[in-house]
Order: C-alpha cells, then structure tokens, then sequence
C-alpha cells in the first residue's frame, strides 16, 4: 500500500491527499460532518488541522482519524483486492 505523504484541507469540508506512488487526489468529506466523532468538525478549524499520523492515517487531534487506505481506494476507485493483492482469490482444482 503507497504511504500517505501530504494532506491538506480545503473548503467546503474537502483533503487534498498525496501518496508515495504520486496519486494526488480530493476527497469529500462534508457527509460526515455532525455525525457521531465527526461533531469534532462542526468547528471548520478543527477540520483545517489535519494531520498525518504516525501509523500513517490522517488524523484530527485523538479524537478522529480516518485510514488513508480507504482514502486511496475512493480516489483511485481501485477495489480492495487490486490495492492488496494478498487478498485475491486463488481458484484451486481438486
């Protein structure tokens, strides 16, 4: 899985993410903002200060992260399979 290298928020409750292997993309998380942790973003600023953390999912704070893994997957509309080809299925013939 690429590493996630830079984030940044943007208007209207957006991230602009980069990873490792160059794919750039913006992510809409506005259908979340109120809901359950997300009440954290009810305050725009608290939103703005996203950040990588150390395990490599972007965070806000201890309160929320999300998995930068899923991130990638909606940005690059790859399915789980193709990001980690661990989990493909081997057709077996008894």
């Amino acid at each position: 899985m690429p590493k996630l290298i830079h984030a940044e928020a943007l208007p209207g409750y957006k991230l602009r993410i980069q990873y490792a292997d160059g794919v750039t993309g913006d992510v809409d998380l506005s259908h979340l903002v109120g809901k359950g942790v997300f009440q954290l973003w009810n305050d725009p600023d608290a939103f703005a200060r996203v950040a990588i953390g150390t395990a490599g999912e972007l965070r806000w704070s201890d309160e929320v992260d999300l998995c930068a893994d899923a991130l990638y997957m909606e940005i690059t509309g790859k399915e789980p399979d193709e990001v980690f080809p661990s989990l493909r299925r081997v057709s077996m013939h008894a």
